[in-house]
């Protein structure tokens, strides 16, 4: 493998990242709840480092079981999945914190800390993993101005717009340097202006390396931005195009 410098990287040890072709990777995967409800049923992916993806389809198609498996918070009933180098059926317990640091989540609704100022609501990600203070004190601001928030950094989130606050959520995803964004549903409480903003700052971090996968039902979005497009259905692959399209599964 070829070693290379990450494009978020700073002078610190976790600057430099392995150049792996596949970033994600699930084959033959079924999720069966204990309730006999199968989610996903024999599904293969593979998602290529620096990939854009959408993943849509229906409600209760099985995209949320989708990236809860890619999160590791669920455990397949069979199959193999391996997410930026890590096998998920090898992996232990005291390799998980660094697993996630390979990872950066942005949700639907933010779910950021009322009761800290947007600096603190990405510092926090750092705290958690014991980033060193002069490191925070060093990636945070460059995180914020990346996303436009430079001037926001002491505001709280019931003082910022819904697009503002999804920002933050993102800045607070980056700046542990990820190989990986899994979001989920991340303009669904935006109005299309707020949400095409999103997008376009989502797709700006996927041009600087990082692999995106964006579980959404927003077509036009989808449309828009020609994309590769996985179409789950009933816990099955139904479609996955290069430049595709959201269409509608009855």
């Amino acid at each position: 493998m070829e070693c290379l410098r990450s494009p978020f990287a700073g002078r610190n040890e976790e600057s430099i990242v392995w150049k792996e072709k596949e970033m994600i990777t699930l084959e033959h995967v079924t999720m069966k709840y204990p309730t006999g409800t199968v989610a996903l049923n024999d599904i293969n992916v593979h998602i290529e480092k620096g990939e854009f993806v959408f993943v849509v389809g229906t409600s209760g198609s099985g995209k949320t079981t989708f990236i809860e498996l890619l999160l590791h918070e669920l455990t397949p009933t069979k199959g193999k999945i391996k997410v930026a180098g890590y096998d998920y059926s090898k992996i232990k317990s005291r390799q998980i914190p660094r697993l996630r640091r390979k990872l950066g989540v942005v949700f639907q609704n933010f779910r950021l800390l009322k009761d800290r100022t947007v600096y603190e609501n990405v510092a926090f990600a750092q705290r958690v993993i014991e980033t060193p203070a002069r490191y925070i004190r060093r990636q945070v601001p460059a995180v914020l101005t990346m996303v436009g928030l430079a001037d926001k950094y002491k505001s709280y989130p019931r003082q910022l717009s819904g697009g503002e606050q999804q920002r933050v959520a993102i800045a607070r995803a980056i700046v542990n340097k990820p190989d990986i964004i899994l979001a989920d549903e991340p303009t669904g409480n935006l109005d299309p202006k707020n949400s095409w903003e999103i997008m376009n700052l989502l797709e700006d971090i996927n041009a600087r390396g990082t692999t995106v996968v964006v579980v959404t039902h927003n077509k036009d979005i989808v449309n828009a931005m020609k994309k590769r497009v996985i179409t789950i259905k009933h816990g099955v692959i139904v479609r996955d195009q290069q430049k595709g399209e959201y269409i509608d599964e009855d």
